[in-house]
């Protein structure tokens, strides 16, 4: 990335974040926006930051769907985002899991949350700066991650001593973030 300036991301976690979190989304007819989700990712992009989704699917590695039909599905969430003018610039999943499953899925990796290496390949192939950068989602291992990669951590749904804020939504986030400005 020599001689651009890296941008700044908010990495955002899959179920309960952007989408409602059914257990294990196995089929992309499943997928369902949560209330202002799209319009909270508009206003992000808008403001020039890259969304990128970071998501534990170990339903892959429990063989409760394959990578295909995973991608379907987050072909689908683009489709959602995109018919209410958001866009994702990135979708990082961790396949692993560290007790359940086969190999070559069933390992401790460092790409499952809270491990940050999700968000750390993600800034490497995007040109993204960790630092001026946020992570989201509504559980520990998402503010935990964030904090890990180098980001600012915020809780959605509750309280986390790592999250630099908690908020009740995805839009509340978008606003506070929006109100540091970048």
């Amino acid at each position: 990335m020599k001689g651009r300036a890296l941008r700044p991301a908010v990495f955002l976690d899959r179920d309960g974040t952007l989408v409602r979190d059914p257990g294990f989304l196995r089929s992309p007819d499943q997928v369902e926006l949560l209330p202002g989700a799209a319009g909270a990712l508009h206003r992000l992009g808008e403001a020039g930051f890259a969304l990128v989704v970071v998501t534990n699917q170990s339903g892959v590695a429990r063989g409760f769907l394959d990578e295909p039909a995973l991608e379907r599905i987050h072909d689908r969430l683009r489709t959602l985002l995109a018919a209410e003018g958001a866009r994702l610039d990135g979708v990082f999943h961790c396949p692993h899991h560290p007790t359940e499953g086969k190999p070559p899925y069933r390992t401790a990796c460092e790409c499952r949350k809270p491990a940050p290496g999700l968000l750390l390949r993600a800034a490497k192939d995007l040109g993204l700066d960790l630092e001026r950068s946020y992570g989201m989602g509504d559980r520990d291992r998402d503010v935990e991650a964030a904090v890990a990669a180098g980001a600012r951590g915020i809780s959605l749904g509750f309280e986390h001593p790592l999250a630099a804020v908690a908020a009740s939504s995805l839009a509340t986030a978008a606003a506070w973030i929006l109100r540091q400005g970048r």
